[in-house]
């Protein structure tokens, strides 16, 4: 009983405030709905806290609770919350106001409504610096195995999806990973040759600038991590000092105050090494080297997958690139833009392709394709259909032939691969265009005065595929014609720029309509804002684009050009055909060579119909160049050639009298026939002032004159 006298400020029996007061044990009261925490002043003592310091948040006690420890707490009050338990307890590492280390115990009781949701939770927080050996080593042991090996099961988990080095470093960098980690910064280098690339740091102001490249030899811990392939812990700021000099002035002015360094080894190799750096002493346990380790070799294996992915999609792209167009040919009368986009996917490059190809007598074939897969193997068989389906166009086959020869050859190269494709020919002078298309996208036109449309092509089955026999199939490959006036734009693309993964079909190809209708004129400008529609790192899906603008070409003087047939047998049609040559001369100016005109015509036709089997179609026009050309076209493939005739021969000389009154002559293969043409430079200037009316010329029957300017030009018969 004596004893009671010996403090007299303390009543007796104490009151509960002191007894909690005395044993360094406060109060928290934390609405969840709120969010409101009222901690009273033992429990500000307790983490070293002025009332003025603490807002009445949780956030508040950041200021004493390091972000790793805030991060387990909240996991450990989110699980008891959700399994509807009403009390919990944890020890947490805390630093007092000098940055020492201190422990605090934390016991919580959860007050829930009748429906038994939480929205109180009142409870005790006190200072464990003299609780009994290690204060929570038991539980902080366990929590701390439990937390690292979930670290190394997670960042494992989600490092399996990194395709990218830029996924596994953005994977790194992620704060929520560095609060799992326990660390305030990580670090990450790769091997590049004999030095490391930094390629990643966490948490921005804590990142040591070591230098972003280093030599592996260099006096830095990461570099011997890779030498040596044994990881370098460093257990306090003195040790950082003293090993790493030229390391020390980037460390000083942080709260750092430990580090580890793990080697990063894939197939017996360095390939980059980890930094991890705490601001706790770093005691590291056996264990938690173990854990580390682990973790260090689970990011080896994903960096090291990640690099073989890229590598073996530079490669797939360098081998696709290598078989594209590798420039484009200058087009008189058109602006031409290409694009070409690979998906970023591991080796994952598609079979998209784009090409252009001059036909000469202005005229010029466009084309995009796609090859089913996403693989080096459709890359392959993209090279080789594009090359085939541009050698049967250039030798001169018809839009429609072409497109069945192709798909037959790849038919034959027993790939398993299908392909679609849309090919357009355009007449620059005229504006005609001949479209065909293989299971690909319709074209998209946008006009002069910004409306733009989607062009319906009578389209064929994806080449490749078995074509459909019986005799009332036709082509497989139909034309479809349209007018492309001067100012339009034509746009070709592959469903890569208009897939939008997890959206309606329809939703990409809106949004390109609307890029279309509202982009620049400028063709390159154009081709950049429909690129931006799938971004700078492509989708699932690699992407091709091809815009063509005709540019705004004078109407040719006197009208359009002329087109007729000449069937065997029938000899009034040469005749009909030199009368509308003549009138059509003389409408465009050049009387004067009239007759030369109509005897070089008169010769190619004659040539047609002698020497072949068939009829033959004649088409006269005046180019951009202001040249009157010819063109005499059959189905026979053999090619004329000129050859000196005898004296009493009777044939022989037509080619030879052809060469000599024309300006310049030529043939050109046509798949199943050939063309002969020949072209006249003819003057017309006008008087100043004057604007001259279009002529007429006079229809006769059988053929077809397109001479006046406000008839379409280019329709054939």
């Amino acid at each position: 009983m004596g004893h009671r006298g010996e403090n007299p400020e303390v009543d007796w029996p104490a009151r509960p405030d002191t007894s909690l007061a005395l044993n360094r044990m406060g109060t928290f009261d934390w609405d969840l709905d709120s969010g409101r925490m009222h901690l009273d002043p033992t429990a500000l003592e307790v983490l070293d806290l002025r009332p003025d310091e603490f807002p009445g948040t949780p956030e508040g006690l950041r200021l004493r609770i390091p972000p790793a420890e805030e991060a387990r707490l909240d996991a450990r009050v989110a699980q008891v919350l959700k399994d509807g338990r009403s009390h919990y307890g944890a020890y947490v590492r805390s630093r007092s106001r000098d940055g020492s280390p201190a422990w605090t115990h934390i016991q919580g009781h959860v007050l829930r409504d009748r429906a038994g949701r939480p929205y109180r939770v009142i409870g005790i927080l006190r200072d464990a610096a003299h609780d009994p050996g290690d204060p929570g080593a038991a539980g902080q042991r366990d929590e701390g195995r439990r937390r690292m090996t979930g670290v190394v099961e997670r960042t494992t988990a989600i490092l399996a999806h990194a395709r990218t080095v830029n996924d596994v470093t953005d994977i790194l960098k992620d704060p929520e990973a560095l609060g799992h980690l326990g660390a305030v910064s990580v670090m990450l280098g790769v091997v590049d040759g004999g030095r490391i690339h930094l390629v990643a740091e966490g948490q921005l102001g804590s990142y040591v600038p070591e230098i972003e490249y280093t030599r592996v030899d260099a006096q830095f811990p990461m570099s011997e991590a890779v030498r040596t392939m044994q990881p370098v812990l460093l257990a306090s700021r003195e040790e950082f000092q003293l090993r790493y000099p030229l390391l020390w002035p980037y460390i000083e002015p942080l709260a750092v105050r430990s580090g580890v360094y793990l080697p990063l080894i894939a197939q017996g190799r360095p390939i980059g090494a980890l930094g991890l750096l705490y601001t706790r002493d770093g005691d590291f346990t056996g264990e938690e080297r173990n854990l580390l380790m682990a973790l260090g070799s689970g990011i080896a294996q994903s960096l090291q997958r990640a690099i073989l992915y890229e590598q073996e999609h530079d490669l797939a792209e360098g081998l696709q690139r290598a078989m594209l167009p590798r420039r484009i040919p200058h087009v008189p009368g058109a602006r031409i833009a290409v694009r070409y986009r690979s998906a970023r996917m591991g080796r994952e490059v598609g079979g998209d392709w784009y090409d252009v190809i001059p036909l000469g007598a202005g005229r010029v074939g466009v084309m995009i394709g796609d090859v089913e897969g996403h693989d080096t193997d459709a890359a392959a068989v993209m090279g080789q259909l594009r090359i085939v389906l541009r050698a049967y166009i250039t030798e001169g086959h018809t839009p429609g032939a072409a497109m069945e020869r192709a798909s037959a050859f790849l038919r034959e190269l027993e790939t398993e691969r299908f392909a679609t494709c849309t090919y357009v020919e355009v007449d620059l002078v005229s504006g005609m265009l001949g479209m065909v298309r293989a299971g690909h996208l319709d074209p998209v036109v946008r006009r002069g005065d910004g409306s733009c449309h989607r062009i319906r092509v009578a389209g064929g089955l994806p080449l490749g595929l078995p074509r459909r026999e019986g005799p009332a199939n036709g082509s497989g490959y139909p034309v479809t014609s349209l007018e492309l006036h001067p100012g339009d734009t034509l746009l070709l693309c592959t469903d890569g720029l208009t897939e939008r993964p997890g959206a309606d079909p329809d939703t990409g190809m809106r949004e390109l309509m609307e890029a279309v209708r509202a982009g620049p004129a400028d063709v390159e400008e154009l081709a950049d804002v429909l690129c931006d529609l799938v971004g700078d790192s492509g989708g699932g899906d690699d992407m091709a684009l091809l815009v063509l603008r005709r540019r705004g070409t004078p109407e040719a003087r006197g009208g359009g050009p002329l087109h007729h047939g000449l069937e065997a047998g029938d000899t009034d049609a040469p005749a009909a055909v030199r009368h509308l040559i003549r009138a059509a001369v003389a409408a465009w100016g050049a009387g004067e060579r009239a007759d030369e005109i109509e005897l070089a015509a008169d010769e190619l036709m004659t040539n047609a119909l002698v020497h072949t089997d068939g009829g033959a179609q004649v088409g006269l026009r005046l180019t951009a160049q202001g040249r009157i050309r010819i063109e005499v076209e059959d189905s026979s493939s053999a090619l004329p050639r000129p050859r000196d005739a005898g004296d009493w021969e009777e044939s022989g000389r037509g080619l030879l009298l052809v060469d000599r009154l024309a300006d310049e002559w030529g043939v050109e293969p046509r798949g199943g026939g050939k063309r002969v043409w020949c072209e006249f430079a003819v003057t017309a200037p006008e008087p100043a002032g004057t604007t001259a009316e279009p002529a007429v010329v006079p229809a006769v029957p059988g053929g077809t004159a397109g001479v006046s300017g406000d008839c379409p030009a280019g329709t054939p018969e």
